[in-house]
Parts: C-alpha cells; structure tokens; sequence
C-alpha cells in the first residue's frame, strides 16, 4: 500500500490541530499537483519543515484541484489553516487585490488526526532527502514504509491523550493495508462535484467558476452525509431557485420550471425557456452522475408544481 508523507509548516499545523479541523485543504501556491491520480482514501502523513522534520499527524485524501485563491477561502476558510482571507493570501506569498484570481493546488484531507507533541516522530535516518521539498511515497511493501506506518499505529495506540480524532476509517486504511472511502465533508463535496461537472453548470453550462455552486439534491440535514451523486453544480441564482423548489430536474433529467415564479414573482422568461430542456452538463463519469431516487424526491416532494 503506497501513502504520501507531505512536508508542511508549523504555522498551518498548529492552526489546524488548535481548531480540530477533521477536514483540512492541505494547499499549495503552485498549480503543480503533488501527485498523479491517487485512490480516495490514500493515507497521507503530515512532516513538519526543517528544523522540526518531524511527523505530526495524518489524514485521508479525498480529492485535489485547482482553484482562484477567494474560491478556495470561500470552500474552505479556516480549514486553509489561517483564520482570515489576508493572512491566508500571505501565507501564499500572493499580494494585492487581484490576488483572489490567482490558481492555486488545493488537496483535501479528511479524518484528519493530530499527534500529541509528545508523540511526534523522526523519520528513520535518509528516508526524506532534504532536497525534498513537497513530499514523497512511501510503500508499505518494503520495510521502511512498513516502519512508518507501525510507527503511526503504535502512536495511535498509545497516544496520551483522548483520541478526538481517529475515526475509523483512520485505523482501518493505516491498518489493513487497503484503501477505505474516507468521509466527505463539505469542503471534498464541493470539490469534488465542481471537478466532476466539468465546472460548467448543469443546467445552463455556465462556466464562469466563481459563480458556481454545488448544490445538494437531497438536503444534507435529511442524510448527515456529503455523497458526489446527491450533488450537482449550478449557478448561483438556479442553486438558490432549485433549493427553494421553484425549479427541479426530473429522473430522466430535464428541467422544470416552476409557475409559481411567476405567480409570485411576476417575472421569469429568463428560466422558463429552460422549461423542459434536457441538461446542459453531466458529468462523464457514471459513477457522479445524479441519483435519479434523489431526483425524483426533489421533484415529487420539493418542487412546487
């Protein structure tokens, strides 16, 4: 089992391990991706920049994209690992208002756990050149992979103090040398269903990315729970439209437009010639596509017809 160790620094660690963030994007100010393809689930160990070089905490990967720096404090906040939008943009080293617009790497953890100082640990000597600036692999099929990961097992056994943040998909992807789906928050839904729709809307194929929104099918209050296929992504004022039932996509996935637009609002020819179209943008992998038992509740029971 492959895991990435990613070098951070001290300031973003002790941001996030003094909020408990369970869900953290573990940014970079460069566009380049740490990685290419990695399963969701893949454990990734949080190494602490020279002079600490040491290992601090972990997390599961969720999803990795790239992103106009005011997106990512829009989707994020805090859990970028600063507690304003200035002081995240200096952590980037970018200035000046245009600065919002510029791409940067977001990758988001989730089931993020933070070792106690007392138990954060060495890398055994040679394993993480200091030449390595972003992070590396390691591989539980030879012994030094299998070192680190005993090391990550071991703490977490005997940690000394409460356990706040290790779920069990935490112990199960370090331990059974197989990857878990981790639990999707906010922050990996929004992501991950702005990526799987091409960010393009799915009602108008709208693809000014500041203007989208992923959308819940099914209310997140009804099912505790953040799943790609109960997303979608639109643009701003059809999110609102869609969640206040005014507009609705059917099973087999044409839109429908309320009366009641303009019955009360007296206006609406900008929606009402969507009335029935079929959707602009899906996403192409059948695995995100929409849940037709989530379509047809919103149109059933959410939508006013």
């Amino acid at each position: 089992m492959r895991f990435w160790v990613g070098v951070t620094n001290i300031d973003w660690y002790r941001y996030q391990a003094g909020e408990l963030h369970d869900e953290v994007n573990f940014w970079q100010p460069s566009e380049r991706a740490p990685f290419l393809a990695p399963p969701a689930g893949m454990p990734f160990l949080f190494k602490l920049k020279s002079p600490i070089n040491k290992i601090a905490g972990f997390g599961l990967f969720s999803a990795t994209s790239v992103l106009p720096v005011g997106m990512a404090w829009d989707v994020f906040g805090p859990r970028n690992g600063a507690p304003t939008l200035q002081l995240f943009q200096k952590r980037l080293g970018f200035e000046g208002p245009e600065s919002v617009s510029r791409p940067m790497r977001c990758t988001v953890l989730s089931d993020v756990y933070y070792l106690p100082e007392s138990e954060w640990f060495d890398l055994p000597d040679g394993a993480f050149p200091s030449n390595v600036v972003v992070g590396k692999f390691f591989d539980t099929d030879d012994g030094l992979g299998r070192h680190v990961i005993a090391r990550v097992m071991n703490t977490l056994q005997r940690a000394s103090e409460p356990l706040t943040r290790t779920p069990d998909t935490i112990q199960t992807g370090f331990g059974q040398g197989r990857w878990v789906e981790p639990r999707l928050g906010q922050g990996a839904f929004r992501t991950l269903v702005t990526d799987a729709y091409e960010r393009r809307c799915a009602i108008t194929g709208e693809n000014t990315l500041i203007a989208l929104d992923a959308a819940h099918i099914r209310p997140y209050a009804d099912e505790q729970c953040h799943d790609v296929q109960n997303g979608l992504l639109l643009r701003a004022d059809f999110h609102k439209l869609f969640d206040n039932g005014l507009i609705s996509i059917t099973p087999d996935l044409t839109v429908r437009v309320s009366p009641q637009i303009a019955n009360h609002y007296f206006n609406g020819k900008v929606y009402y010639r969507l009335d029935g179209a079929p959707l602009a943008q899906l996403p192409s992998a059948e695995r995100y596509r929409p849940d037709p038992k989530r379509l047809a509740w919103h149109y059933e029971v959410k939508f006013q017809h």
